[in-house]
């Protein structure tokens, strides 16, 4: 099998998850697109894919873990 990756990432209008080149979804947090990425990775891993996640930091994102602006 191959390797499956979402990585959360910061778009115009939210978040979004990059998986095989596309950018999945709009999300108003980053929370709930590491939500999405996550069932996702999680479906790759019963078909036998190995799977990476990956999340910006807040500092990247300026965003407290409820979505609240840090500033």
């Amino acid at each position: 099998m191959g390797l499956a990756t979402y990585a959360v990432i910061e778009s115009n209008d939210g978040w979004g998850v990059l998986h095989d080149g596309d950018v999945e979804g709009k999300f108003l947090t980053k929370e709930s697109a590491f939500e999405a990425a996550v069932a996702a990775a999680s479906l790759a891993i019963r078909q036998g894919h190995e799977v990476h996640v990956s999340a910006p930091s807040s500092e990247a994102g300026n965003e407290t873990a409820l979505g609240g602006a840090t500033n």
